[in-house]
């Protein structure tokens, strides 16, 4: 029997559940491309940000990462403004406007002037900028996870909407090999002086098309029904508050292990792997894009086992897994050898891939279709903000004061032992 749209695991099932056209769903997913080229191709190239906006000088890398962090703080803002515009106004409108939003951004960090030119003031104008994304970012995740799990069949739920974490790890993939090719093409003063700034032209293409397509996609048909029910909420805020704290809860301890395995255990591994492990900028990189490979063939595979088994088994696997795993493989990273960094950073990085691919679809879950981009907002946003955005700054920080190359391993193996718990109290949210 198939669930009915946007009711929740305990409701009634009365009505056919209407799915989506193919099209429109590998809009949404294959959209999320451009916001993680951004974010991770900011972290990617932090270390020559760093030269350009900071000087170079000892602590600008961790100003670079700061600022990564602050930017990250400013999500779960545009997290809750546009998610009023989803629960409101519909999916597709909010995904328009935080797209072109991001699209903004982007062109205006490639224009921007360096510290060569303007002085320090040009590391406050990138700091700007990238709240500017975090707002716009904090839009994205919401929208698509909810609109891909209302649009797919009950039985590929896991499936359809892991998708989007696929899709954006084929985002961080042309991040690398972008940054890649431009770091390998030119010499340290070219690209200090004119070169950083070609990936964020690519990026700003890149998210203008996204904006065209999406201008084409299908309203998501839950929220079609809410609005011939008549239950669209008003205070979409308020209703998430009152009627789903528990859900918000859940959805935080979700996101809060998703975040930290994903950008500590993949987006955080070339700053760590130039600085600690004694590799190149170049060699960093290229190990962050076999590791980016290894994420997009295990997100869908992990989606599909969440359909097949159900979304809490999975979870307490990579739970459990992201307990044990993460202290060896920095460890391993950190021994200077290209094998055994690359192996580190590959299983790392499939570790993450997992935990995001279950844990999308299980926290939109935990919500009923009416506020459900709210109750996103405020449980998966708020995780990523502190888990997400903070978590590259808090890694090498305590790298550097600390000595410890397994500081990174520590700190998610902590998440994962809080979380657990959280896990192990959940309902089974999959449908049956």
């Amino acid at each position: 029997m198939k669930s009915p749209r946007g009711r929740g695991i305990d409701a009634p099932a009365h009505r056919e559940t209407p799915v989506l056209p193919p099209h429109s769903l590998a809009v949404a997913a294959f959209s999320t491309i451009v916001e993680w080229y951004d974010f991770t191709l900011y972290l990617y190239f932090a270390t020559v940000l760093a030269r350009v906006f900071y000087g170079g000088g000892r602590g600008s890398l961790l100003l670079t990462l700061g600022g990564f962090a602050i930017a990250y703080l400013m999500r779960p803002l545009g997290a809750i403004f546009f998610s009023h515009i989803g629960d409101r106004r519909g999916r597709r409108r909010m995904m328009l406007m935080s797209v072109a939003m991001m699209t903004a951004a982007m062109l205006a960090t490639a224009l921007l002037p360096t510290r060569a030119a303007v002085g320090p003031v040009a590391g406050w104008l990138l700091l700007l900028l990238r709240c500017m994304m975090g707002v716009s970012v904090g839009g994205e995740y919401t929208g698509v996870v909810a609109y891909l799990l209302e649009g797919a069949k009950p039985a590929r739920r896991g499936l359809i909407t892991s998708s989007a974490s696929a899709a954006s790890e084929v985002g961080a993939l042309f991040a690398v090999a972008v940054s890649a090719a431009t770091v390998g093409s030119m010499s340290e003063v070219d690209l200090a002086s004119w070169g950083w700034r070609i990936p964020f032209f690519v990026g700003t293409a890149l998210a203008a098309s996204v904006w065209i397509a999406r201008s084409t996609m299908h309203e998501s048909p839950e929220f079609k029904r809410q609005q011939e029910d008549g239950t669209v909420p008003d205070l979409p805020l308020r209703h998430a508050v009152t009627s789903h704290p528990k859900g918000i809860a859940r959805g935080f301890a979700i996101s809060a292990l998703g975040s930290i395995t994903y950008y500590v255990g993949i987006t955080y591994i070339p700053a760590f792997l130039t600085s600690v492990g004694k590799l190149s900028e170049r060699q960093s990189l290229s190990l962050s894009s076999v590791a980016a490979a290894a994420v997009i063939l295990v997100t869908p595979l992990t989606g599909a086992l969440s359909d097949r088994i159900g979304r809490k088994p999975v979870l307490l696997g990579v739970c459990i897994a992201s307990a044990v795993l993460p202290i060896i493989l920095f460890s391993l990273m950190a021994s200077g050898a290209h094998g055994q960094a690359l192996a580190g950073a590959v299983i790392l990085a499939a570790l993450a891939g997992a935990v995001s691919a279950v844990g999308a679809v299980a926290t939109a879950e935990q919500f009923p279709g009416e506020g459900r981009i709210t109750g996103l907002a405020l449980g998966a946003t708020m995780a990523t903000a502190i888990f997400g955005g903070l978590s590259p700054y808090a890694a090498q920080l305590l790298v550097e004061r600390t000595g410890w190359p397994t500081a990174p391993g520590i700190m998610i193996a902590l998440v994962a032992l809080a979380v657990l718990p959280v896990l192990v109290m959940m309902r089974e949210t999959a449908p049956h």
